[in-house]
């Protein structure tokens, strides 16, 4: 799978995890043709999935978060105003971007920039002039899964 097309399923969904089964589509689970049992890392299309893992990290256009259970969710630029608009419905850790790092040893470190600091100022606006009912029909997929204390 091109990077065009992985960008285009991010734009299409709008919210994707990466790996992880959830309420949303999964990346790996794409380019496999189906589930993955264990670690998508042991699967035989592990290099097009890291690959097309960072054909999304490196875009401009899709925030990556930790906003679906916890697991490495992708967030196509579309979406961001019902993010802000319905921030108070998220812990702060959901919707900080985040990224892996190289230190000098060689190991990765998951590097993060708090919400809304990444945020570009456009998509404050685009936020504010969002209604909730609208923000809520965009993200209604992650919310039905914010049931509980965090609401």
């Amino acid at each position: 799978m091109n990077s065009k097309n992985v960008l285009a399923f991010v734009r299409r969904h709008g919210v994707v995890l990466q790996s992880a089964r959830g309420p949303v589509p999964n990346l790996a689970g794409l380019i496999a043709g189906g589930p993955i049992r264990g670690s998508w890392w042991a699967h035989p299309k592990a290099h097009e999935i890291f690959d097309a893992a960072q054909t999304i990290r490196d875009t401009p256009e899709v925030l990556v978060c930790k906003l679906v259970a916890g697991k490495i969710t992708y967030v196509h630029r579309r979406l961001w105003p019902a993010l802000i608009k319905l921030a108070p419905r998220f812990r702060k850790d959901q919707l900080a971007k985040v990224w892996d790092e190289h230190t000098p040893s060689g190991a990765h470190r998951l590097r993060r920039t708090a919400f809304p600091d990444w945020v570009p100022t456009e998509a404050l606006i685009e936020g504010k002039a969002l209604s909730v009912a609208e923000a809520e029909k965009l993200l209604l997929p992650c919310l039905a899964i914010q049931r509980g204390p965090v609401l």
